[in-house]
């Protein structure tokens, strides 16, 4: 197991892998055990190995895939968040439909992936997702501002926003942490923070994650949340 760690000096996020396919969970394996700052702790193939798994473990990040045999991964997703873990939920799927997207992103996972995602998408995204900030496969993004950008909530939404939250919120989508987003805006701490707190009162959101899969449903921000930054 890799011992290296993070840049930053922390310990290297710890994930686990639920999917009913051992063959992908040993090739996720092999391929995120190849970075060093990347530790496979445990493999599930139902959801309720999951579950199971994630409370025993407490890993930082759970790639869940949607299709399992019994409960589904979006179910495994929903006790995740719902029993208030600390677990970052990284859906990474075949299915692109519109439904299970925005199940997903209701239910408040931290990302959605694609199976098609290159090698390099995936190690960034559990980077991404590991550091608190929100992935979208950018294909399903593209589709999903394309769907809701005529819907009366949409548009709702975006005229409540003054143009200074709808810059936080666009940069919020990206990854940007308060004092990154205040040093581009060149804003106070405090006035991001303000402004923070208002882009998630306006939009009924109690995170920062819900703020962002909110914004991406409605069409509120033109970033995907996961090409514009790393960390």
């Amino acid at each position: 197991m890799p011992t290296d760690g993070r840049p930053d000096g922390r310990a290297p996020v710890r994930i686990v892998i639920v999917d009913d396919h051992a063959l992908v969970r040993e090739g996720t394996v092999q391929l995120l055990e190849s970075e060093p700052d990347l530790d496979v702790v445990g493999q599930a193939a139902t959801a309720e190995e999951g579950i199971e798994l994630i409370g025993r473990v407490a890993p930082d990040v759970a790639l869940v895939d949607v299709n399992l045999p019994g409960a589904s991964g979006l179910e495994l997703a929903r006790h995740v968040v719902n029993d208030g873990s600390t677990t970052h939920v990284l859906v990474v799927s075949a299915y692109d439909d519109h439904a299970y997207v925005t199940e997903a992103l209701d239910i408040g996972v931290d990302g959605y992936l694609l199976k098609t995602a290159s090698a390099q998408e995936l190690i960034d995204a559990v980077r991404i997702v590991a550091n608190g900030a929100f992935v979208l496969d950018g294909a399903l993004s593209t589709r999903l501002r394309r769907r809701r950008q005529n819907e009366p909530a949409e548009r709702a939404h975006r005229e409540a926003l003054t143009p200074r939250e709808a810059d936080v919120l666009e940069l919020l989508a990206q990854g940007r942490s308060n004092k990154e987003i205040a040093a581009e805006l060149a804003l106070g701490l405090r006035t991001v923070e303000t402004h923070v707190s208002g882009v998630l009162g306006k939009l009924g959101a109690t995170s920062r994650t819900q703020a962002v899969a909110f914004a991406l449903q409605h069409s509120l921000v033109s970033s995907n949340g996961h090409d514009d930054h790393r960390p």
